[in-house]
């Protein structure tokens, strides 16, 4: 078939690359991934800043649930047993209940995690035994 006639088949009309276009699209999609997990990530972190500092309770709800539609979610692990590789310790309340000794009493500082990945860890209230 000459280059004058039409039909044929697709890979007698394949467009001819170059030797080094393949490598030079994988790096403009890799930079391209790079900026837009780069710029989530700054995102979730004006969230996370805007909800310390809004004082609607329906702003925080909001903000929570768009959150949580990306994969981050918030943790409050009240009535958990404390675990220092997972909280932080913001202070201890007194209980007669020796079962309740170690336990998360109260979430002071809700924290978050991306997909598992702690962003920041809650700051927790213990109960701690008399």
């Amino acid at each position: 078939m000459s280059g004058t006639e039409q039909g044929g088949t697709a890979s007698e009309h394949a467009v001819e690359t170059h030797p080094g276009a393949a490598t030079l699209e994988t790096t403009i999609a890799d930079e391209l991934l790079d900026q837009a997990l780069a710029e989530r990530r700054a995102l979730v972190q004006l969230c996370l800043y805007a909800l310390d500092r809004a004082r609607s309770a329906g702003v925080v709800e909001r903000l929570e649930e768009g959150l949580a539609a990306i994969g981050v979610t918030a943790l409050r692990p009240d009535g958990e047993r404390f675990d220092p590789s997972r909280h932080e310790a913001g202070g201890t309340v007194p209980t007669q209940d020796a079962s309740l000794d170690g336990v998360v009493a109260e979430t002071e500082v809700v924290g978050f995690a991306d997909r598992g990945r702690t962003l920041r860890a809650p700051v927790v209230t213990v109960y701690t035994a008399r």
